[in-house]
């Protein structure tokens, strides 16, 4: 097994969506996968390309983007390792915007990726890794639908806590109550996640700092007592 390959194999085994499978059939999907690292802010998936492609994440964060009616960079996701981008419902004909793709967000990201007809000849070799693969798309896009329920059920504040709350707890670390993590987003791409504007983003971080429920930087965040983070 060459460097290359075997990189490929610790990725690919590691991931839950293929852990379940024989190191030999492992093995077959480093041969028809496609191994990519990216640093921080670089472009590595446009919705335009020519090959249609899945993505899985395996280190680091992307933020996926869009371009709106003005050219301007609107952050519409952040995904983080084990999480799946790019033709995910499986559509050779393309489900996503043509001005949309994916950023390095973190200093470093690594990905693995399939040809949409590979990754179909995967699924039918082995149903209950479809199996798998169709709840990890469910589950996606139940979470796509409930941001967009918050947006009518739910104020700015309580989008922001629950965002921040979420990324706290699937990225960093938790020492009692206490939640701390690397986060490399601005509150650009906050606002425009939990569909507020920047000015109010920034509000609301002041008066959390204020009130003792957050310590914020740019680099970083702390969540001092998750459960009085309300």
């Amino acid at each position: 097994m060459n460097m290359e390959r075997d990189v490929k194999y610790w990725y690919l085994r590691n991931h839950h969506l293929f852990s379940q499978l024989s190191s030999d059939d492992v093995q077959t999907l480093c041969i028809i996968s496609n191994f990519r690292k990216a640093r921080k802010n670089e472009d590595i998936y446009f919705a335009h390309d020519d090959e249609k492609r899945i993505y899985f994440l395996k280190k680091g964060t992307l933020k996926i983007i869009s371009l709106d009616a003005d050219g301007n960079e609107v952050t519409k996701e952040v995904l983080m390792q084990g999480d799946i981008f790019g033709e995910i419902t499986l559509d050779e004909a393309g489900s996503r915007t043509e001005n949309e793709f994916a950023r390095a967000a973190s200093p470093e990201v690594a990905v693995c990726s399939f040809t949409l007809s590979n990754f179909e000849q995967v699924l039918q070799k082995h149903p209950t890794l479809a199996i798998r693969y169709t709840k990890q798309v469910g589950w996606r896009l139940k979470t796509l639908e409930n941001r967009f329920s918050d947006l009518v059920f739910k104020d700015v504040r309580t989008r922001l806590v629950e965002f921040l709350k979420s990324f706290a707890a699937q990225n960093g670390s938790q020492d009692g109550n206490s939640l701390s993590t690397q986060h490399f987003l601005t509150q650009q791409d906050i606002a425009h996640i939990i569909g507020a504007s920047r000015q109010t983003v920034a509000t609301l971080i002041n008066e959390l700092t204020e009130q003792n429920l957050l310590q914020y930087s740019r680099q970083s965040f702390t969540i001092p007592n998750y459960k009085a983070f309300v």
